[in-house]
């Protein structure tokens, strides 16, 4: 799904630098190099503060304890995303409430937003999913209206552009707090976990610092309950190698899906992802969604050819144990519902030739036949 040791074998000088002047500084935490990433990632992403932090879950805790998130509190967001969007809410003893997501995008439906809203209701949680901004504007237009925090899930988007009515700019940007991570698969990865915390809040991304810092603003000195979550610095120096080639890698993304579309122009049953014309797709994912075919089945097809795909996700938030106390109601989420068992992931990656697209493409033609439920005809 994806050649990490391809793309990286590209820059490897400039790796193998950045990493032996870590080693030979001794600084391994808090060095230099950390505090120069957080000014680059701010400076590229249009942002006035950036807070580097262990991981993009920590990332998420830490913007929604700063927003003031709490016990009593109720968080909107959606369940069809990775689980740590929903599961840092429950943490903090607030109640996530999930929504359903647009079909086409798979992002948050804003109307859904509005309809969820509470007098408990303290923040909103867009996910920019699988590469592709949710709709900020109404997301905003909302969250004004009922004096509410936005916090942006950006763990797959970071680099990709919102251009609205309502607001413009890179994601992680527009809202009151932006969240990512540096997962090593993500668009901008390192050779581990981390993640950061975006704001151009002054007080917010003071409050970020030091929740992120236990607490502390002065050494010793702890006004508040945090957390330990930092980005060691051998992880930023990595992430200050691979932010310079960040839109090279965006570019190649780009392309790849291009390619893709063009080789499933014909293929029925197969809906290629949609483009919201007032943003740009950075193709964390390239995700199809597959009508009248066994997705399960074209999946082991698939696997048998040597072929990865990947399955995101399967089980929505509001159909996970670990949050039955919530009480969803089930027949609330028939898109997500609906996605969790028809959506496919090819592989996508900086590294893909055109070859392998053919090849891909070629084998999963062949397997949506097989492994057909409706005839097209």
């Amino acid at each position: 799904m994806v050649d990490l040791i391809g793309q990286h074998a590209h820059i490897r000088s400039e790796l193998d630098a950045a990493l032996q002047q870590v080693v030979e500084s001794g600084a391994y935490i808090k060095g230099p190099d950390v505090d120069a990433f957080a000014e680059e990632l701010g400076a590229y992403c249009g942002v006035k503060h950036v807070i580097p932090c262990g991981n993009g879950t920590d990332a998420l805790q830490i913007a929604l304890m700063a927003a003031g998130v709490g016990p009593g509190d109720e968080v909107i967001t959606t369940g069809f995303t990775f689980i740590a969007t929903v599961e840092v809410v429950a943490l903090l003893g607030a109640a996530p409430v999930l929504v359903d997501v647009h079909a086409d995008t798979f992002n948050i439906d804003a109307a859904a937003i509005e309809r969820a809203i509470t007098p408990r209701t303290k923040a909103i949680v867009p996910v920019h999913l699988f590469g592709q901004p949710a709709d900020m504007d109404a997301v905003l237009r909302i969250a004004d209206a009922h004096d509410l925090v936005v916090v942006e899930d950006n763990a797959q988007a970071i680099g990709a552009h919102w251009c609205g009515e309502r607001a413009s700019g890179q994601t992680g940007s527009l809202g009151h707090l932006g969240t990512t991570s540096f997962f090593p698969s993500k668009n901008l990865g390192c050779m581990g976990d981390g993640g950061a915390v975006f704001t151009n809040d002054d007080a917010l991304a003071a409050l970020a610092r030091s929740i992120a810092n236990h607490g502390m603003e002065q050494r010793y000195h702890h006004d508040r309950v945090g957390i330990n979550s930092r980005l060691d610095t051998l992880q930023a120096a990595v992430l200050r190698v691979k932010l310079r080639h960040l839109n090279a890698y965006i570019a190649a993304r780009q392309a790849a899906a291009k390619r893709y579309d063009a080789l499933l122009a014909d293929a029925p049953g197969i809906t290629v992802p949609f483009r919201d014309e007032r943003a740009t797709h950075v193709f964390h994912q390239y995700t199809l969604v597959l009508e009248g075919t066994d997705r399960d089945a074209v999946v082991k097809l698939l696997a048998a050819d040597g072929i990865p795909t990947g399955v995101y996700y399967p089980v929505p938030g509001h159909a996970q144990a670990a949050f039955t106390g919530f009480n969803y109601d089930a027949t609330a989420f028939p898109v997500s519902d609906f996605l969790a068992q028809n959506v496919l992931s090819l592989p996508m990656h900086t590294e893909l030739t055109e070859l392998e697209q053919q090849h891909i493409v070629e084998r999963l033609k062949v397997a949506c036949v097989a492994a057909q439920t409706t005839s097209f005809a």
